[in-house]
C-alpha cells in the first residue's frame, strides 16, 4: 500500500453576513504542496470543516480526554478551563485522511493526509470562545450562565446542544475515541437542525418549519400540562416546563389580570437557542418574531425600552420583562397535529395513490418534510444518503452551469473548474471512498468508475469541459441510485413517523 502526504496550510477568516451577523461558515484562503501524485487541489480545499460548528468540534477534539475540574468544594466531570481552551485554539491542527485507488496499480490504495492548521492571537481565540457561548455550545460548570469569556480562571463544560453538534461531526469524519460514547450519553435533548440558506448563510424558515418548531417549543400537551407548585416569578403562581423543556407560568398576574400559559421573550429565546441550531439571540429573534407574526403566540406586556434601543425587535423582545402567551391560534395548530397522530394510530391513512418516487420528489422539495425527513434518516441510521443527494444536487447545478458558460464563451476558466474538480473529491472521499467516514450503499460497478475517474483526473488537462461532463454525469449516476435506495427503503419507514404524520397528511404524502 503506498502513502504519501500533503502539507496544508490555510488561514481562515471569520467572515459576516450583510445584516453583520457571524457566518456559520468560514472562509479560507489556502496553500497546498503535495508530495505524490494525487489530486491535491482537491484535498487542499476543506469544505466539511469550514462550519463554525466544525471548528469548536475541532476544539473540543483537541482536548479530549475532558477531564473532572475543581469548582469550589466538588469536582465536575467531563469539563475544560479556559486557559486550555486558548492555548488549543493558538495552534489547532485538523488531520485528514483520503483513500483513493492508486492510478497505477489499482488493488492498491493511495492515503493522503492532509494537515490544516488555524493560527490565531489569544484575543481572537477569546473571542470565538465567547461565540461558542452566545451560540450555547458551552456554559460555565457551576451553573451560571456566564456572558463573557476570560481568558483564565474559568471552568466550562458542554451543554446538550455542543455535545450534539460533536456527535454529528465525529460520525460525518469518522473521528474515534474512547470517551466519545460517554459524552454522548450526556445528550439529553433533541436539537432541531435548521436549514439554511447556502448563499447567505440564513435560517430557511418557511410557514409549515415554524410550525414544527412551535409545536415542539409549546411541548406535545398543550394546555393539558399539569403545573409543579414550584414557583420562580413573583407575579406568578406556578411554573413547569413543557415535555420540550421551555419554562411555563401557568397563572401570572399582570396589573390587576390573570393570565394563563404565559412565557417571558427569555425563556422563548433560551429556548430556541438550546434546542436549535440557531447561531446568536438575533437567529432565535427572528424565529419568535415569526410564532409573532403568525399569531401562534401573543405579546401579554411588551419591553418598550427594549424595543426602543432595538427597533428590530418591536414585535418580540428576548427579555425576562416581555411576557407573550399561547394564542388560539397557536392552541389549535398543537391541537391539530395531536389529533392526526390519535386519529392515524392503528388505522391506514387514505392518501394520493403516488408511487415512493413521487412522493419522494415531494419530501425534497417541502422544507417542512424535508427536515422531518432528515430527522426520520438520522433516527434510522442512514442520514447520509440525504446528505449526499443534496451535496451532488448543488455540485451538479454548479457544474452545469459552468458548462453552459464555457459553450457560450468558449473560454475555460482553469480555476473554477479546479475549484468544482476539488468539490467532487470532497464528496467523494466523504460518502463514496472505500472505509470514508459516511460510505454510501452504491452499486460497485458506478464506485469503481468513479474511482478510475477521480484518481486520472489530476493527470488531465482541466481547462476544458470534459472532465467536468465526465464527472458530472458519474455523479448524476450515484445520485440516481442514492434517490432509489431512499424511496425504497426509507419513505416507507418515514411514512408511518408519528412526528410527521400531520405534514405528511397536510401535503398529500399520505
Amino acid at each position: 500500500m503506498h502513502k504519501s502526504k500533503i502539507n496544508q496550510s490555510s488561514t481562515r477568516l471569520l467572515r459576516k453576513t450583510d445584516d453583520d451577523r457571524q457566518l456559520s461558515k468560514i472562509c479560507t484562503l489556502t496553500a497546498v504542496s503535495a508530495s505524490a501524485d494525487v489530486a491535491c487541489r482537491a484535498f487542499a480545499n476543506p469544505t466539511t470543516h469550514q462550519d463554525l460548528k466544525d471548528l469548536f468540534s475541532t476544539l473540543v477534539v483537541s482536548l479530549l480526554p475532558l477531564e473532572p475540574h475543581r469548582v469550589r468544594f466538588t469536582k465536575v466531570d467531563y469539563t475544560f478551563i479556559s486557559e486550555d481552551a486558548i492555548h488549543n485554539l493558538g495552534n489547532l491542527k485538523l488531520l485528514q485522511s483520503n483513500r483513493m485507488p492508486d492510478p497505477n496499480d489499482p488493488t492498491c490504495t493511495i492515503i493522503s493526509t492532509s494537515t490544516t492548521t488555524f493560527a490565531m492571537n489569544k484575543d481572537m481565540a477569546r473571542s470565538l470562545c465567547q461565540k461558542f457561548i452566545d451560540a450555547h455550545f458551552i456554559e460555565s460548570a457551576d451553573g451560571k450562565r456566564e456572558q463573557v469569556f476570560p481568558l483564565k480562571g474559568m471552568v466550562w463544560k458542554l451543554t446538550s446542544k455542543g455535545l450534539t453538534i460533536l456527535d454529528w461531526f465525529c460520525a460525518k469524519n469518522g473521528i474515534d475515541h474512547d470517551q466519545l460514547p460517554e459524552l454522548v450519553n450526556l445528550v439529553s435533548t433533541q436539537l432541531n437542525r435548521l436549514e439554511r440558506d447556502q448563499t447567505t448563510d440564513k435560517l430557511c424558515l418557511d410557514r409549515g418549519t415554524v410550525e414544527v418548531i412551535f409545536g415542539r417549543f409549546i411541548g406535545g400537551d398543550g394546555r393539558t400540562k399539569k403545573a409543579s407548585t414550584s414557583s420562580t416569578d413573583s407575579n406568578s403562581s406556578r411554573d413547569y416546563k413543557s415535555v420540550s423543556g421551555v419554562v411555563i407560568t401557568a397563572e401570572r398576574k399582570i396589573n390587576g389580570r390573570i393570565y394563563h400559559d404565559t412565557y417571558t421573550g427569555q425563556a422563548i429565546s433560551d429556548w430556541l437557542m438550546d434546542y436549535t441550531t440557531t447561531m446568536d439571540i438575533r437567529e432565535a429573534v427572528d424565529v419568535a418574531t415569526l410564532f409573532v407574526e403568525q399569531d401562534l403566540i401573543e405579546a401579554v406586556v411588551q419591553d418598550r425600552v427594549y424595543s426602543s434601543q432595538f427597533p428590530r425587535c418591536n414585535l418580540f423582545q428576548p427579555t425576562h420583562n416581555a411576557v407573550y402567551q399561547l394564542s388560539q391560534r397557536g392552541q389549535d395548530v398543537v391541537d391539530s397535529s395531536s389529533s392526526s397522530r390519535c386519529s392515524s394510530q392503528g388505522g391506514k391513512t387514505h392518501g394520493t395513490n403516488d408511487s415512493n418516487s413521487q412522493r419522494l420528489d415531494k419530501i425534497l422539495t417541502d422544507p417542512t418534510l424535508r427536515l422531518l425527513f432528515r430527522e426520520n434518516l438520522r433516527e434510522t441510521h442512514c442520514e447520509e444518503n440525504l446528505s449526499f443527494y443534496q451535496e451532488v444536487d448543488e455540485f451538479i447545478k454548479q457544474c452545469k452551469a459552468a458548462i453552459l458558460a464555457y459553450k457560450k464563451t468558449d473560454v475555460a476558466s482553469v480555476e473554477e473548474a479546479n475549484e468544482l474538480l476539488g468539490q467532487s473529491y470532497v464528496i467523494f472521499n466523504t460518502f463514496l471512498a472505500p472505509g470514508s467516514p459516511r460510505e454510501l450503499n452504491i452499486n460497485h460497478q458506478l464506485r469503481a468508475s468513479l474511482a478510475d475517474r477521480m484518481t486520472k483526473a489530476r493527470a488531465q488537462d482541466v481547462s476544458g469541459t470534459n472532465i467536468l461532463q465526465e464527472v458530472t454525469s458519474l455523479f448524476e449516476g450515484a445520485q440516481n441510485s442514492i434517490f432509489k435506495l431512499m424511496a425504497s427503503d426509507s419513505v416507507p419507514k418515514f411514512l408511518h413517523s408519528p412526528k410527521a404524520e400531520y405534514r405528511l397528511v397536510q401535503a398529500g404524502v399520505r
